[in-house]
């Protein structure tokens, strides 16, 4: 008998002043969540902290103490606010330094379009010492990790890009199989008894259950477990339940 899949977590600390005062969305935490689950890594926390050195370093060492994998997005380009790097530094009490590594890549990456590297460029060569490259295959200038802790760029496609580099670097855990089913005008209120009944009765399946649209057009209720064969008895049971209240439920494979 083999053990099962151990579990892997992991965090994402969003940065920046333009995410909390709703002038940008953050697309990377959703893009994040759906990369990871995929290669069983559960996103257990997500933060937003603002271009506050103080409140950065504080949010990481919380994080990268309780979870496997941090993730970091935004404030490592070449601006004045950009002051992630300074901030993971002085979370890990390392200084910053400029990687010959990294301006050699920003180097070669404008010269091969007849660019100069300005100040502000090679501004993002800058890395806590220790830190290991992240190559970005969109825009030049990398990310870095550092211990557990992977700093990515804002940008989502850049963030994206970066994600596809690391691929070989996340440990792979359990992959957690879900399976949904829907009752178009079913209220969520008039099947909660049964949904409570149904996740006592089963073990290692969590069970939620999510109105559409203010519970107004129905429900939709999802069924999770590292069993793909327990998803699918706890799903059969809801949908039993739906019918039995005179709703016709849509299933659907959720992975």
């Amino acid at each position: 008998m083999t053990d099962a899949p151990q579990k892997i977590t992991a965090a994402i600390l969003a940065i920046g002043d333009e995410l909390l005062s709703g002038r940008t969305r953050d697309a990377n935490t959703h893009f994040l969540a759906g990369w990871l689950t995929e290669r069983g890594v559960a996103l257990c926390e997500a933060r937003i902290v603002g271009d506050d050195q103080a409140d950065i370093v504080a949010a990481l060492n919380a994080l990268r103490a309780r979870y496997d994998y941090v993730f970091t997005s935004g404030g490592i380009g070449p601006t004045h606010d950009d002051i992630t790097v300074d901030a993971i530094a002085a979370a890990f009490e390392v200084p910053v330094i400029e990687h010959p590594k990294a301006i050699a890549l920003i180097r070669a990456w404008h010269k091969a379009r007849d660019e100069e590297v300005t100040p502000a460029r090679a501004r993002m060569a800058r890395t806590p010492e220790g830190a290991v490259l992240i190559d970005n295959p969109v825009s030049g200038a990398p990310g870095v990790r550092i211990d557990n802790v992977f700093v990515m760029a804002g940008v989502p496609r850049i963030f994206q890009g970066m994600l596809n580099a690391i691929e070989g670097e996340i440990e792979r855990g359990a992959i957690i199989h879900s399976r949904a089913a829907t009752a178009a005008g079913l209220p969520e209120s008039r099947i909660a008894d049964q949904l409570r009944e149904i996740q006592s009765a089963l073990k290692d399946v969590a069970i939620g259950s999510y109105p559409i649209d203010g519970d107004e057009k129905g429900v939709t209720v999802v069924a999770r477990s590292q069993n793909s064969e327990t998803a699918e008895a706890a799903i059969n049971a809801v949908s039993a339940a739906m019918r039995a209240l005179g709703f016709d439920p849509e299933m659907k494979d959720r992975n």
